[in-house]
């Protein structure tokens, strides 16, 4: 049966769904799912790129501030868990970079928490040192660690809501094609928006991803000692509310073609939402997790040096022109197109201020506003 099918076959038996669960089996359903699915899904063979698929020089910054952080934990024993590492080449880069230090990747070992059977296989092709596989955080032994999400948050299902008499949340029937019909909203949602201190307008319709208050918990309470690093396009609350965004977030990926109808290519597309960085700033630190700063992805990766990094890269590649003329196409995404759209949010626990090179260009108008909200 396709997945489509299995998704009416549901509404038929139980009436209208949450656009949450649509989305959740849209993307997670068992073999049937996106991300669950064999198909290539990052790259020019897939669908979208990320950051770690255009340059390795990404993990190698990421390595870097990582060992910064291991220097601010006292050079103890040290692990990084990344939650949905994709192909894994983030993690591969990242690994490489910091084997130029010695004592650093001795005492370290690299967790990953993997929920894509497909991806996982994929994963372990070419990681074969150092990396463990894991289907929960609470399979790993409490230490000094790193936790880092790329492009994760922004893949969590999540509720659609619109403002009308009261909060509505949007619901998924099927009736000779998919509709969409609202009923009430519950609780959790109603409190998430006076939580956030937001008050939608008439007419607004937006998401709200429950799913990453329940992640920042799980992270919060199981790291002891360390940082928290969370990369992914998305606003604060202060902009993902504002009058132009009435329609919200929500963008689908099919073969590098953007389109907003998540009702079309059920499994075959990517569904994403912006990640609300008020929200998991603030339910961090309602669960202990002390807010270190946010800034763009150019800032921080210039901040650890990334331009002279490349241009030490280049030089080296001078005899090959078009190798150097490709990096420097690269430079261009990672820090002027990806490097405005995505944020990297730093959050710590256990570990005194410490000055972060990734944090060197923080803005600090962007700061004020982070903590009104």
């Amino acid at each position: 049966m396709l997945l489509p099918e299995i998704i009416i076959e549901k509404i038929k038996n139980e009436g209208p769904i949450s656009f949450q669960d649509f989305m959740e089996m849209a993307l997670y359903y068992s073999d049937l799912g996106y991300y669950n699915s064999k198909q290539d899904k990052i790259g020019a063979e897939g669908d979208f790129y990320t950051n770690s698929s255009l340059s390795a020089s990404f993990g190698a910054m990421l390595g870097r501030q990582i060992e910064e952080m291991w220097q601010a934990l006292d050079k103890k024993t040290f692990k990084i868990i990344e939650y949905g590492a994709g192909t894994g080449l983030l993690c591969h880069d990242i690994l490489d970079y910091l084997k130029t230090n010695a004592d650093l990747y001795k005492s370290l070992t690299y967790s990953i928490i993997e929920k894509s059977t497909s991806m996982r296989e994929i994963e372990k092709t070419h990681l074969t040192e150092k990396v463990s596989w894991h289907s929960s955080i609470q399979e790993i032994p409490q230490m000094n660690a790193c936790i880092l999400s790329n492009e994760l948050v922004d893949n969590f299902a999540v509720h659609q809501v619109v403002m009308e008499d009261q909060l509505m949340e949007i619901f998924v029937d099927y009736e000779h094609g998919f509709k969409e019909v609202l009923q009430p909203a519950n609780a959790a949602l109603i409190t998430y928006f006076e939580d956030l201190n937001v008050t939608l307008p008439e007419g607004f319709r937006t998401e709200v991803n429950l799913e990453a208050i329940t992640w920042i918990k799980e992270v919060a309470q199981w790291l002891k000692k360390g940082y928290v690093i969370t990369i992914d396009y998305g606003a604060l609350s202060s902009e993902l509310y504002e009058i132009q965004r009435h329609l919200g977030t929500l963008l689908c990926f099919n073969k590098h073609r953007i389109n907003d109808n998540p009702y079309q290519f059920i499994g075959e597309q990517d569904i994403t939402t912006h990640t609300n960085f008020s929200a998991l700033k603030d339910w961090g630190a309602k669960y202990g997790l002390k807010y270190c700063g946010l800034v763009n992805q150019a800032n921080f990766l210039l901040g650890l040096g990334f331009k002279e990094y490349q241009d030490r890269l280049v030089k080296d590649k001078q005899s090959n022109v078009q190798l150097a003329l490709q990096e420097s196409i690269i430079n261009y995404r990672l820090l002027m197109d990806l490097g405005t759209k995505f944020k990297v949010l730093i959050q710590r626990k256990g570990v005194s201020d410490y000055p972060l090179s990734g944090l060197k260009f923080i803005n600090s108008a962007q700061n004020l506003s982070l903590n009104r909200f």
